[in-house]
């Protein structure tokens, strides 16, 4: 038998993992309790993560100010497109980050690399918003 080295090898998962019964059956009781889920997730993202607030807080008057500075409706949605980008990527970021630490709380290398290529794709929200910006705003 060859032994899986952890570094480069996907984690296996069981068949249980994956046969598990639907969690809800649908209709309005399941609209209703995804907004307050997610609503729960805005909430928890602004009371624990710093970056997530100081995007908010950045985005916002940037968003207002696209919407009435921008050239035309495509390019102010292009504009509000690229900060709301941002914060979804980061809420993504910071669900690794928090469920990477819940599974260990010691250092492992794959949940490291994890949670840096979760903050690379902030990055890259991040100069992809930069950059839209700096398209529609150049002379």
């Amino acid at each position: 038998m060859t032994q899986l080295d952890p570094l480069t090898s996907p984690p296996t998962r069981t068949a249980a993992v994956f046969s598990s019964p639907p969690k809800s059956r649908g209709g309005m009781r399941r609209v209703i309790n995804a907004c307050r889920y997610s609503l729960a997730g805005l909430r928890a993202a602004w009371r624990h993560e710093a970056a997530f607030r100081q995007e908010l807080v950045a985005g916002v008057p940037l968003i207002v100010f696209a919407l009435w500075w921008a050239p035309d409706r495509w390019q102010a949605l292009l504009l509000v497109g690229s900060i709301v980008l941002v914060w979804l990527v980061e809420l993504l970021n910071s669900a690794v980050e928090w469920l990477a630490d819940a599974v260990s709380s010691q250092p492992h290398p794959l949940l490291g690399r994890a949670k840096d290529m979760a903050s690379a794709a902030v990055m890259l929200s991040l100069l992809l918003a930069v950059a839209t910006w700096a398209v529609v705003f150049w002379p």
